[in-house]
């Protein structure tokens, strides 16, 4: 029977530790490129602050009957994708990069669109946000399977923010009545 204990190696550890502290958070066992992961992260970085933009836009603009609750849930979704922003710049400072807020090139990167609509057109802001919500999702998914292993702290903030972003699906689903 094969012996299954934990055990590490905790003196080569400390010793590695010393050897690379300019690597800062990037230690042996990072088995991605840090330039791959910052550059995927600053698509996400754009991706959040487009979305961001677009529900705080929606959530100003709409008007009608049901404007209340609509606005309301787009100002919570708006906040909640300028964290997603934040935590994705942070991530990637951590990795040693440069996080990419450049207005000229946001939409380019973003996954989503920016698309605007008639005040009163709450159901088209309503499936707008729903299809941007459904990109997220699938191209989050995709992120996180390469991330795989090899950096799990990113693919853990990924399926944080892929676990928020369904519950803004969701809740869209139930505004539209679905």
């Amino acid at each position: 029977m094969a012996d299954n204990s934990f055990s590490i190696d905790v003196a080569k550890i400390r010793e590695r530790a010393r050897q690379k502290m300019t690597d800062g958070p990037v230690t042996s066992g990072y088995k991605r490129s840090p330039e791959e992961v910052i550059e995927v992260l600053n698509d996400v970085l754009a991706t959040e602050i487009v979305c961001w933009m677009r529900y705080s836009r929606h959530a100003i603009s709409a008007t009608g009957i049901d404007r209340a609750q609509v606005a309301a849930e787009f100002t919570e979704h708006a906040d909640e994708e300028r964290d997603h922003a934040m935590r994705a710049a942070e991530r990637i400072s951590q990795l040693g990069g440069d996080p990419d807020f450049d207005p000229e090139t946001l939409a380019k990167r973003s996954h989503t669109t920016y698309e605007t609509f008639d005040d009163g057109d709450l159901k088209g802001m309503l499936e707008e946000n729903l299809v941007a919500e459904r990109i997220v999702i699938e191209s989050y998914q995709e992120i996180i399977r390469w991330l795989g292993d090899g950096d799990v702290t990113t693919r853990r903030l990924m399926e944080q923010i892929l676990a928020e972003e369904e519950e803004h699906a969701d809740d869209i689903m139930d505004l539209l009545g679905n």
